[in-house]
């Protein structure tokens, strides 16, 4: 069995070694992204991983098949950008990553707490030397309603760690989970928008949640509401959060994801010439604009970022592959399509 590792970071090199070797797996690896320039170094493989920013084109797909692969495992969670149908269709078993809640939560309530302390505007004028206290008062987490949309693995996790903070809890899934309702208040989105102080995201990409951070909901929050989004770009109508900052909506927002971040995110830009380097692209420019904003946390797509998670990560792509194989099946295959 060989498999053809695409993105392959630093820190996953030492992993993926040793769990091919585990399985007497043979192990192309890479740190480009799979596409049409390079599909050919999966000839001979029965499976390919990649990380989240490769392309799955018709194009790419028809090539991995004719070099002979049956497998395709992202090592993220996310999948929308594995053009499911059109792999499916030609007989791909399709399978993506996992790992425990505990980072992306963790995370969260970071961003959270940074949010409302002002953090950005304190770390950067006490950089200039400015150590007053003008544009620096906080809110108290405790004192507040915080709305988790999404109560999937990490949701719950999130409201397991606000519990201890004392604060509402308001929560909105379509699958209301009996646990989670032991703890926070299941309300409909509208009341979700309009009631919480602070509003973080955990939903998945679906064509019902695509763009839900949009003009209209927007007007339902509170003014001076805290926006959290670190699940997945696009369920973020990015020119409607545009207008929203414009006019002052927001207290802070907090980006970890970002919609159209592909060939962006984790790749070093300190000396670009924006303009020159992306030319028009829209999200590029749109990025550098929200970003200049004071009340804008941004990071890098890296709220997963943690050596568990990325161990985690490395046994998901290769077991997916592994147990497909030998098989037939394997826990990490696509979960049932959704609504």
């Amino acid at each position: 069995m060989k498999i053809t590792a695409y993105e392959v970071r630093p820190d996953e090199r030492n992993t993926l070694i040793r769990l091919c070797q585990e399985r007497d797996i043979e192990l192309e690896m890479t740190s480009e992204n799979l596409n049409a320039e390079t599909v050919g170094l999966s000839k001979g493989s029965d499976g390919v991983t990649t990380l989240g920013q490769s392309t799955y084109s018709n194009e790419v797909i028809d090539a991995l098949k004719e070099n002979g692969v049956k497998v395709l495992a992202a090592r993220c969670v996310g999948f929308d950008h594995m053009n499911r149908d059109y792999a499916e269709a030609q007989g791909f078993k399709l399978c993506h990553g996992s790992y425990g809640p505990n980072g992306v939560a963790e995370f969260t309530i970071m961003t959270m707490l940074m949010a409302l302390r002002q953090m950005k505007r304190a770390m950067a004028n006490t950089d200039d030397k400015d150590f007053t206290l003008k544009g620096k008062q906080g809110r108290q987490l405790g004192s507040l309603t915080v709305g988790v949309f999404g109560t999937g693995r990490i949701g719950y996790h999130v409201i397991k760690l606000l519990k201890g903070f004392g604060c509402r809890i308001i929560c909105n899934d379509v699958y209301e989970n009996p646990v989670v309702r032991e703890i926070a208040e299941y309300v409909p989105f509208d009341t979700l928008l309009a009631e919480s102080d602070v509003i973080t995201l955990h939903a998945p990409l679906l064509p019902s949640t695509a763009g839900i951070i949009n003009e209209k909901n927007i007007a339902k929050m509170k003014d001076g509401v805290v926006l959290i989004n670190n699940a997945r770009g696009a369920l973020l109508d990015i020119d409607a959060v545009i207008k929203a900052l414009e006019n002052g909506k927001f207290a802070t927002l907090v980006m970890d994801a970002y919609p159209g971040e592909e060939g962006i995110i984790h790749v070093p830009h300190e000396e670009d010439i924006v303009i020159n380097t992306f030319g028009e692209k829209d999200s590029w420019l749109k990025l550098q604009y929200i970003r200049s904003f004071v009340n804008v946390i941004h990071t890098p797509h890296m709220a997963f970022f943690t050596r568990e998670a990325a161990e985690q990560m490395c046994e998901a792509g290769v077991t997916g592959i592994y147990e497909v194989l030998t098989e037939g099946k394997s826990a990490h295959e696509l979960p049932p399509r959704q609504a």
